[in-house]
């Protein structure tokens, strides 16, 4: 009996980032005599697509059942018993991109169960699980913001992993590693709201990213943005736990 490669269309599942803790604190000619080097070898060309086999289609199609268990269980709040399914289910939808990138839906797949493991696993307080898992995301979700540029929910949960990655490294005082995430999370958020200027979503995303910019970018004004923003985010109703108390801090340092 030939074996069918099921196709999922996963929705994705926003989980907002917090904000980070406000910290107070052409080559030169070669000489005569001497040989140019030679020239860096071009890059080598992707491996080409394949097919899979038949035991990875069985496995692919069992992932999509370890994925759909492990919704439900992280939607009746039993974290273990998700983590478990969406380990069991990664391997053979990693084969399935590893096989053929170009696949989007497939990308999205792996993004999702990436993603929704590491919230499961941020629930069980194991961190050390979160950051590789949310790492391991990263390029499947630029692949997918890429490929659909206005779909603001993929966006969203790009810019939010980011800002997790940079508030972890923050929170170590790794300002030079943290800064690359920031950075790219502030041009996703604003874009985000630039899109949606009414979204409380976006504005607390990009309220957070420019809290992280702010304490490890060289560039001047972002966290005067971050506070003014925070303040009148404050005064509205419109900020959200995670970014009240680093806005209460700023204010209170400023005087």
């Amino acid at each position: 009996m030939a074996h069918r490669l099921t196709r999922s269309i996963v929705p994705a599942l926003l989980v907002l980032a917090a904000a980070p803790a406000f910290a107070q604190d052409a080559p030169p000619a070669a000489p005569p005599g001497v040989a140019p080097a030679p020239e860096a070898a071009a890059p080598e060309a992707p491996p080409a697509a394949r097919e899979l086999t038949s035991a990875e289609i069985v496995a692919f199609n069992k992932a999509l059942t370890d994925f759909s268990a492990a919704q439900a269980a992280q939607q009746k709040g039993d974290n273990q018993g998700a983590v478990a399914r969406y380990d069991a289910a990664l391997p053979a939808i990693r084969t399935a991109v590893e096989a053929d990138p170009s696949k989007i839906d497939n990308v999205n797949f792996l993004a999702n169960a990436l993603y929704a493991d590491a919230a499961a696993y941020g629930v069980l307080g194991q961190m050390d699980k979160v950051i590789p898992l949310y790492e391991e995301s990263l390029p499947h979700w630029r692949t997918i913001v890429a490929a659909k540029p206005e779909d603001a929910a993929s966006r969203a949960i790009l810019a939010g992993i980011l800002v997790q990655i940079g508030n972890l490294k923050l929170g170590v005082q790794d300002r030079s590693g943290a800064r690359p995430y920031y950075a790219e999370a502030l041009a996703l958020s604003r874009k985000a709201v630039a899109d949606a200027p009414a979204d409380n979503v976006a504005k607390n995303l990009l309220l957070s990213a420019l809290i992280g910019a702010g304490q490890t970018s060289t560039e001047e004004g972002m966290l005067e943005e971050a506070l003014a923003m925070g303040k009148a985010m404050m005064a509205d109703g419109t900020i959200d736990a995670s970014n009240r108390p680093t806005v209460e801090a700023m204010t209170q340092s400023a005087g």
